[in-house]
């Protein structure tokens, strides 16, 4: 989820998803957001925000930039309450 901007950095700043289906009724409004992606339901684990190397971090299988109001509200829930 980090921009492009920041590429030279050695790590890359991600938020993991998880199956919908694994979470019930515990899905947050807003901080957890449902996203499609190659026909699964996923949640944003926005909580689980962290740092991954980037050398960790191969063969991508597309992206979520059309999510990304989702994500940047996900993201601004959790960092500033709103």
């Amino acid at each position: 989820m980090q921009s492009r901007l920041l590429s030279d950095l050695a790590t890359r700043i991600v938020i993991p998803l998880g199956k919908r289906s694994a979470f019930g009724d515990e899905a947050m409004q807003g901080l957890t957001p449902e996203i499609s992606f190659a026909d699964q339901e996923l949640l944003l684990l926005t909580p689980q925000v962290s740092s991954v190397p980037e050398k960790h971090l191969r063969n991508p299988i597309g992206s979520l930039s059309h999510f990304r109001d989702q994500i940047v509200g996900a993201l601004d829930l959790a960092v500033t309450g709103i």
